[in-house]
């Protein structure tokens, strides 16, 4: 038996493919596409809150310029504002890194549902739905594949 993909939560190998726990023979599928379902309007806010969150420091610190250069205070003063300002701005270098980690993963999670379904016996079966686009694709490409290796080994 050759494993194509294996996780704790699902298999796919050339005899079956598990999911939770439920297993469906390879021989009883005949057919197996995929959907992708709605849109989460919380994983699109949740990016937006991130970029928001990163280009806030820079906004803050040109308000505080504009602020600072604006008002009728002291060169002490004014000087310190904008000083203050920078600083503020330079905190978007270290948080840019880990929004950006946070955007790219909220990326590979997705904003859709998406689904594997398969005709076992006639009846449209839903066999996984996940929001994780990496881990579906890898799973739909492990499904294709032992399905052609199960064609193959048929004929």
């Amino acid at each position: 038996m050759i494993t194509y993909y294996d996780d704790r939560f699902v298999q796919v190998t050339s005899a079956a493919i598990r999911v939770g726990g439920r297993s469906y023979p390879l021989a009883e599928l005949a057919g197996v596409w995929h959907r992708r379902g709605s849109r989460s309007w919380r994983a699109v806010a949740g990016r937006g809150a991130l970029g928001a969150a990163l280009i806030g420091p820079l906004v803050a610190a040109a308000i505080g310029i504009s602020i600072a250069l604006s008002i009728d205070a002291s060169t002490n003063a004014t000087v310190t504002l904008v000083g203050v300002s920078c600083l503020v701005g330079l905190a978007a270098g270290p948080l840019a890194d880990l929004l950006l980690d946070r955007m790219d993963r909220s990326y590979d999670r997705g904003a859709h549902d998406l689904q594997i379904w398969a005709d076992v016996r006639g009846t449209p079966v839903l066999v996984l739905q996940t929001r994780d686009a990496l881990k579906f694709g890898q799973i739909y490409r492990a499904l294709q594949r032992a399905m052609e290796s199960a064609t193959v080994a048929r004929r």
